[in-house]
């Protein structure tokens, strides 16, 4: 029998260059996805880990109804309190020391508030009035902690605005910050260093809550993404406000008409 020809010795450098070039694509193309799927393989891997020894399980928030309806009532009755004091107040400066009374309540109470809604699971057409009573849509769940902290808005026509026009509905457009098409991490940075306080943010398709302190901030918002769910996020897990190519945002509780109005229960007619 014939004895079988060898491969030519000049053919093995360049296979061995396709399978590395081959390969190095194939790696590659796997990081790509998981990069994109980031947010999946977190919350797959959060639900593996209870079962590995020495890992502890990760739970999820409850909805919190008994501290929602306490923090309403609270509330209402400081702004009653603060309505007086400034109906008394003799000078500008003594009302403007009720507004700044005021200011740091919202700002103390609406997170807090906010945060009764942990876990309360998201859906498109949610409606849900209590925390986890239901499921909630991004723009009812904006429309819902206001209404609860004793803003004189129109609940369902509120939810139902583009996120510009929900902003619109309080502050006039030169207090709002647009930012298209800018770097997430610009974004961010500048966000971080932006004045303390609680700020509507609204994105390509999407609305919640920033609330910003100590040089940095979090994002409260009834999420359409992996968790489907009220959740709260640091910058680093913030993946929808990262992912959106349109931002706009504005500081509620940095404008003074805005504490005046709702110090005086007065009505925020929806902007259409």
């Amino acid at each position: 029998m014939p004895k079988k020809t060898p491969a030519p010795e000049k053919n093995r450098p360049r296979f061995r260059r396709y399978l590395g070039a081959s390969l190095a694509v194939f790696i590659l193309g796997i990081a790509i996805v998981a990069w994109w799927k980031k947010e999946t393989i977190s919350i797959v891997w959060q639900r593996l880990i209870p079962s590995i020894p020495g890992i502890k399980k990760i739970e999820s928030p409850v909805p919190d109804q008994a501290r929602w309806e306490l923090l309403q009532q609270d509330l209402k009755r400081w702004r009653i309190h603060y309505a007086q004091q400034y109906r008394n107040a003799k000078t500008a400066q003594e009302k403007y020391r009720v507004l700044h009374k005021c200011r740091e309540l919202l700002e103390h109470s609406l997170p807090e508030m906010m945060r009764c809604w942990l876990g309360t699971a998201w859906d498109f057409n949610g409606t849900a009035v209590q925390p986890g009573a239901g499921k909630i849509a991004c723009g009812y769940f904006v429309s819902t902690i206001l209404e609860g902290a004793d803003f004189q808005v129109t609940r369902t026509q509120l939810a139902q605005q583009a996120s510009q026009n929900i902003l619109r509905t309080f502050v006039d457009d030169k207090d709002m910050r647009l930012r298209v098409g800018v770097p997430y991490k610009t974004f961010a940075a500048e966000t971080s260093r932006s004045e303390p306080g609680i700020y509507i943010v609204g994105l390509d398709t999407h609305v919640g809550f920033l609330v910003v302190k100590d040089q940095t901030f979090h994002m409260i918002h009834s999420s359409g993404s992996i968790p489907w769910c009220v959740v709260e996020e640091n910058p680093d897990q913030a993946h929808v406000l990262e992912r959106s190519n349109y931002r706009v945002l504005a500081n509620i509780t940095a404008n003074d008409a805005v504490i005046r109005r709702w110090l005086l229960g007065e009505t925020f007619t929806t902007f259409r």
